[in-house]
């Protein structure tokens, strides 16, 4: 049996680029291949059109050759060419045979005997660029054994046209010199641009992102630490922006996890002090039933008051709401007279925070539908807050209510829409933004501003809304929209 480790599954399905996808992961490795990239696709657009240039001037000099051979030729027109003429003319233009045409004549000038195969041609009258780099990554490609035929017009007679046969050998030999000497320049340079245009892109883009990763990291570690948290950069581009943004952001999470500490710290003070409370709720339960009792009609009514509010406080003991850890139990619904209810809160906030005008505008016959403690709850923290507001100015005080019912869009009961005004100094512009949010919305010394988070959280319980309407020096108006109670 063979002892031999055989790769596991894992192993086998893993792709073989596993590790380079890993290296390629690094954003300098990244910018390394884009930079080697660019310099390959430079070369290659820089090398074909020198190479076809080079091509051209080398088969143009052949043709002026050809044509000094040809003239040469004339001159001695008057006595007869020897063979060792024709070929020193022809080994001085590098040329197996010249021709030409003059006149409307063709004419061979000079030629060494026949010409074998393996012929191709190009004429630089009519060639595009295009063409040239065509043949010239054809002439690299071919064997020596070639000949090349050359058509074109020479400088100093423009009217003629000369036809040339060379060996490509030669041309061939000259190509491959000229695209070493060309490569090993252009990679001199294209490497020496690509080095600055790495560095330049490194320091410009890659450190201050690395250094943006790293400082996302480190904080990720312990935002309790305000050693971790970011410090800004001068720069002022897109990255110097977005170090301020992570600082700003750094910042508010740092402070949401402060607001968390604050709500779990006084969940834990209201869970202590739920059971001593409770004890003093029961004994002022007991009292408040003997006053419920009593034959005077006064004390009996004040007792039935008394015994609501502390069955109110008990029950709030017993769900033991900790605000910011406990969520609200969920509402026990019923039809409530919505006139009758905001006369008992607004009664226990003029009782609670001072003495105003109380105007309620509810018609009798409006109810909604929504648990009575939760609903008690809601507007009374509304109450006492614009009761607590209009303790700052002089003059008429008045907290007044208004109701509207508005029909329901699909089928079920409608919602009622309720304002409550009063004649306060108007909410501050800084603590517009935060109204609604605990421990920061609060509008007055000492305040802790929950009362406004407390009221929206149980309108929307009961799939409801608590909003600003409008606020000024001539007073504030909060609208509260609750479901109405179905028409029995």
């Amino acid at each position: 049996m063979s002892t031999d480790p055989s790769p596991s599954d894992d192993d086998a399905h893993r792709p073989l680029y596993a590790p380079l996808a890993g290296v390629l992961a690094n954003l300098r490795a990244q910018l390394l291949m884009v930079t080697l990239s660019l310099i390959a696709a430079g070369l290659v657009l820089v090398y074909f059109p020198a190479a076809a240039s080079f091509r051209l001037q080398w088969m143009t000099d052949r043709a002026e050759a050809a044509h000094l051979a040809a003239l040469a030729a004339d001159v001695a027109r008057g006595g007869a060419l020897g063979e060792e003429e024709v070929r020193a003319l022809l080994m001085g233009a590098d040329a197996v045979a010249v021709a030409r045409v003059r006149d409307g004549m063709n004419e061979l000038v000079l030629y060494s005997g026949p010409i074998g195969e393996g012929l191709v041609e190009s004429d630089l009258r009519t060639a595009t660029w295009l063409t040239h780099i065509r043949d010239t990554v054809d002439t690299l490609n071919a064997s020596d054994d070639r000949l090349l035929r050359i058509r074109a017009q020479p400088a100093g007679a423009p009217d003629e046209l000369i036809d040339v046969i060379v060996r490509e050998a030669p041309l061939h030999e000259a190509l491959r010199n000229f695209s070493r000497r060309l490569l090993l320049y252009a990679s001199i340079a294209a490497i020496a641009v690509g080095a600055v245009l790495y560095g330049a892109l490194f320091f410009l883009f890659v450190r201050p992102m690395r250094r943006l990763a790293g400082a996302m990291t480190h904080f990720r570690e312990d935002p309790a630490d305000p050693a971790r948290m970011i410090r800004p950069g001068a720069a002022r581009n897109e990255i110097g922006q977005a170090e301020h943004e992570l600082a700003r952001m750094q910042a508010d999470i740092r402070q949401a996890l402060f607001q968390r500490e604050r709500l779990a710290a006084l969940g834990g003070a209201v869970a202590r002090i739920n059971h001593d409370l409770r004890n003093v709720l029961a004994s002022a339960q007991l009292v408040s039933d003997r006053l419920a009792m009593d034959a005077d009609d006064r004390v009996r009514g004040m007792g039935e008051r008394l015994v609501r509010a502390v069955d109110r406080g008990v029950r709030l003991c017993e769900a033991t709401l900790e605000f910011g850890r406990a969520e609200e139990s969920a509402p026990v619904r019923q039809p409530i007279q919505l006139r009758t209810l905001l006369d008992e809160v607004a009664d226990d906030a003029i009782q609670a925070e001072g003495d105003v005008i109380w105007t309620n505008e509810v018609a009798a016959d409006i109810r909604i539908d929504a648990d009575p403690d939760q609903a008690h709850r809601l507007f009374l923290n509304l109450c006492r807050n614009a009761i607590q507001a209009m303790q700052l100015v002089e003059g008429e005080r008045r907290l007044t209510a208004r109701a509207t019912p508005m029909p329901p869009v699909d089928e079920g009961a409608g919602e009622v829409w309720l304002e409550i005004s009063d004649t306060g100094p108007g909410v501050p512009a800084k603590a517009r933004d935060r109204l609604f949010q605990a421990f920061s919305g609060s509008t007055r010394r000492g305040g802790t501003g929950l009362g406004l988070s407390i009221a929206r959280e149980l309108a929307r319980a009961h799939g409801g809304e608590v909003d600003l309407v409008s606020t000024g020096t001539a007073g504030t108006i909060f609208s509260v929209r609750l479901p109405a109670a179905a028409q029995g």
